[in-house]
This record gives structure tokens, C-alpha cells and sequence, in this order.
């Protein structure tokens, strides 16, 4: 791979990494904060997610390390306050948003042909889609509602 087609593979795993740090935060301190008598079920899916964030942040940083890169301190907007049901819409727009942006980072791995990045990519955007679904059943919405 030539070296600007890995600094364009090593930016965008960059911004995963700053998602990733903004879902762990913003799940811990859903985990924190969560109150109510509906609260206990929910604090332990914020924390259960959490530590599934941290495992996505270190994937994307090893890779980004492995292609001659450094991993940002770059941290997503978190959003912490509101009620439980906010903060589940919350995580739900997070992790959306991830897959989204997961989407198109294995496009542009694919079309680099970083095939090592694109397989990590798609592995952790099926993980991102069972928590968007977690979020719906939990609200019992209807996907992307």
C-alpha cells in the first residue's frame, strides 16, 4: 500500500478511535447517572457496552499503530445528562452514527484494497448493529425509528 493511501486508511481510523472514546465515556457516565426504578437492567447494558467500546478502540488503535500511526486523544461530543429514555436515545444516535461512518470507512479500505482494515471494519460494524438493536428493543422502537 502506498503511503498515501495509508495515511488516508490511518485518518479515518483516527475519527473511529475519537467515537469510540466518546461511546466509552458517554456509556460510563449513562452508567454513573442512570437513576429510577426502571435504572438497574439499563446500568448494567451502559456498562456492558462500555467495556465492548473498549475493545473496538483498541482494535482500531493496534491497526492504526500497524500502519505507522499514532492513535488521537481526540474524544467525540459525549452527551451525559436527561433521563434514562434520553440517555438511550443517545447511545442509540451514537451508535447509528458509527455504523455509518464504519460504512464508509470499509468502502475506502475496500477501495485502497486494504482488505486487513476493511475485515476489522466489518467484524465491528456487525457488533455496532446488535447495539443499535439492544437500543431499539430496549425503547421498542421499530429499526430507525
Amino acid at each position: 500500500m502506498q503511503q498515501k493511501d495509508r495515511d488516508q486508511i490511518i485518518a479515518a481510523l483516527q475519527q473511529d478511535v475519537s467515537l469510540e472514546l466518546g461511546a466509552i465515556i458517554q456509556y460510563l457516565w449513562h452508567h454513573y447517572l442512570a437513576e429510577g426504578i426502571e435504572s438497574p437492567p439499563i446500568i448494567d447494558i451502559f456498562e456492558e457496552l462500555s467495556r465492548a467500546e473498549m475493545k473496538h478502540l483498541e482494535r482500531f488503535a493496534e491497526r492504526i499503530v500497524a500502519l505507522g500511526g499514532e492513535p488521537p486523544t481526540r474524544i467525540a461530543p459525549v452527551k451525559k445528562r436527561g433521563t434514562l429514555k434520553k440517555m438511550i436515545r443517545d447511545d442509540l444516535g451514537g451508535e447509528r452514527n458509527a455504523v455509518v461512518v464504519y460504512k464508509t470507512h470499509i468502502k475506502l479500505a475496500a477501495s485502497l484494497g486494504d482488505t486487513t482494515t476493511r475485515l476489522m471494519l466489518e467484524e465491528i460494524v456487525s457488533e455496532e448493529e446488535a447495539h443499535v438493536d439492544t437500543w431499539e428493543t430496549t425503547l421498542g422502537i421499530k429499526p430507525g425509528e
